[in-house]
């Protein structure tokens, strides 16, 4: 290779790298310079940005600041109006203080003008006796001795002859309006008794009513709270018990049962639940009937079915229900001729028993029941008067309480129309339930036998079996100490468990 090419290649190469470092310098200021412009550009953004931000910051500042304001003017506002009622009640206050102050001393100068006219009285009185040398009393003796005397066979004949003519009036027209009352409204007495029948026309219905090993009839009487005696009568099924609700339940379910003929736990439970709405709307229809009988429509729609359960209900062996519309029939009579409101009294009187309807639920005598249930229901405070002194409990404070005791005593007072001894019995029994159910844990109770046994149900969430055990006897000393009855009495205690599932 001679010197002149390596010279050229030597000049070649310099030239290169020159030109290479040359390029790549002006390459990377022209990328300082892009680079320095976007940040420029990204810098302006950002201070954009920054102050859009601020502005809307002052702004909100502002907001709020005037919004501060309004509320410390409102503030301020009800301050001064607070300060202003202050100084007026202050004001009053001092006025009240300055009347009564005036009040106080205007009844001490009444006292004092009181005991000084007393004690001139007295003085004056003590000089006249000083100068008739009498006291008083006796001249006042004198006096009416001297006009007895002058007068005293005038007195005496007029005396006799008007007791013996208002007498005679009053006996005719009492005795009138209450003859009158009694023939308008004449109702015979009506027997309620304690068993139901179910006539069957099949003898061999009596051996589905019983079931499998005593399956269903056993199903029956727990779930009803009746007793069922199938070999009383021919041709027929007795149902006993005291209580009349659970019995018709009873009846109806029976009937309905032997009617479809499929006899067994499931369809008793189903149509003794029907049967239960069926008596809700008898009930019902009892209650509108009484109450379209006596005329009474203003009467609250939510008494209706509590007035028709009355027909349930017995008093002495005499209908409730039939004894109360009788008894509103007897006092509108006798408000028409006395002149007395004839619609509170017949209110009252459809109403007096109303508490009896409910009596075994609620602790309480039958009339303070009854008065709470109508003043729940806003019954016109002139009704409640009327019946809640029917037994005296109440004083007498209108005319038309008093006609209300006067026809409950003719309704009762009927021959025939009472029997004493049913009454009871009937009482006895429901004591026996009230007693027992008065425990905890307990969800139904059912006296039966005649009251010689009570079927205690209760929840197998909060009884145990060992408890179970102990509630029957903690129930049989509390009947033996707080009631009296012959022979004795079978307490059974039921704890049962159900699980239900559902297969689909």
């Amino acid at each position: 290779m001679s010197p002149i090419l390596l010279v050229e290649g030597v000049i070649v190469f310099a030239v290169g790298i020159i030109g290479g470092y040359i390029t790549r310098q002006y390459v990377a200021a022209s990328r300082r310079r892009g680079i320095e412009v976007e940040i420029e550009e990204k810098l302006l953004v950002a201070r954009r940005e920054a102050n859009k931000l601020e502005e809307e910051a002052l702004a909100k500042v502002t907001t709020l600041r005037d919004e501060l304001k309004k509320q410390e003017d409102r503030i301020q506002k009800q301050e001064e109006r607070l300060d202003i009622r202050e100084s007026e009640l202050a004001k009053r206050a001092t006025e009240l203080a300055e009347e009564q102050s005036k009040i106080r001393t205007s009844l001490q100068t009444l006292e004092q003008k009181e005991h000084n006219i007393s004690a001139r009285e007295k003085s004056v009185t003590k000089e006249l006796e000083q100068v008739a040398r009498l006291t008083g009393d006796e001249a006042r003796e004198i006096l009416l001795r001297k006009i007895t005397r002058e007068h005293e066979e005038d007195f005496t004949s007029r005396a006799l002859k008007l007791a013996r003519d208002g007498e005679v009036k009053l006996e005719e027209k009492a005795r009138d309006i209450l003859v009158s009352s009694i023939y308008r409204i004449a109702n015979g007495p009506i027997a309620q008794f304690m068993t139901s029948t179910v006539l069957i026309d099949d003898e061999e219905i009596k051996g589905k009513v019983i079931g499998k090993e005593g399956r269903n009839i056993k199903t029956f009487e727990r779930m009803s709270g009746v007793e069922v005696l199938i070999d009383e009568v021919p041709n027929g099924i007795v149902l006993s018990c005291f209580d009349p609700v659970r019995r018709a339940i009873a009846k109806n379910a029976l009937e309905m049962l032997i009617k479809d003929g499929r006899i067994q736990p499931v369809k008793i439970e189903e149509y003794l639940e029907k049967a239960k709405k069926d008596i809700g709307l008898f009930m019902k229809k009892k209650g509108e009937e009484a109450v379209l009988a006596c005329g009474l429509l203003s009467i609250p729609e939510e008494l209706i079915p509590i007035i028709g359960r009355l027909y349930f209900r017995t008093s002495y062996g005499q209908n409730v229900l039939d004894h109360s519309i009788e008894m509103a029939h007897i006092a509108g009579v006798l408000a028409q001729e006395l002149g007395a409101d004839v619609h509170v009294a017949k209110a009252g009187a459809l109403l007096h028993d109303i508490g009896k309807a409910v009596d075994h639920e609620i602790q309480g005598t039958h009339v303070e029941i009854g008065r709470k249930i109508l003043m729940k229901y806003g019954v016109d405070e002139r009704v409640i008067l009327a019946m809640q002194a029917h037994h005296e409990e109440y004083p007498y404070e209108t005319i038309e309480s008093i006609l209300v005791q006067v026809a409950d005593a003719i309704s009762g007072g009927r021959p025939g129309a009472r029997r004493d001894t049913v009454d009871r019995y009937i009482k006895r029994l429901e004591d026996l339930e009230a007693l027992a159910m008065s425990f905890a844990g307990i969800e139904r109770v059912y006296a039966l036998q005649a009251g010689r046994e009570i079927r205690v149900f209760v929840s197998p969430l909060l009884v145990n079996d060992i408890e179970a055990r102990n509630l029957a006897r903690t129930i049989a000393l509390r009947v033996e100490q707080e009631l009296r009855f012959p022979g004795e009495i079978k307490i059974h205690v039921i704890r049962e468990s159900r699980v239900i599932e559902f297969a689909r």
